[in-house]
């Protein structure tokens, strides 16, 4: 799941997102429609990209591509 930090706290803590943000997903090399394919929820409300969240994607991309070629 992707991470977020709460607004109006004042400090940067991090909780658990509904999804990724189009940004992000855009960023990790895939469209919308793959993440749908894939399962992958994405939050359309979200503007912000978190490279956490990039790296995230990618590692499990890769995750994925790696599973299929056994």
């Amino acid at each position: 799941m992707a991470i977020v930090y709460k607004p109006g706290t004042g400090k940067r803590e991090k909780r658990l997102g509904r999804g990724f943000s189009l940004g992000e997903l855009q960023k990790a090399g895939l469209t919308l429609k793959d993440a749908k394919k894939l399962g992958i929820y994405v939050d359309k409300r979200r503007k912000s990209v978190h490279e956490e969240n990039v790296e995230y994607l990618k590692k499990l991309i890769q995750e994925m591509k790696g599973g299929k070629k056994e």
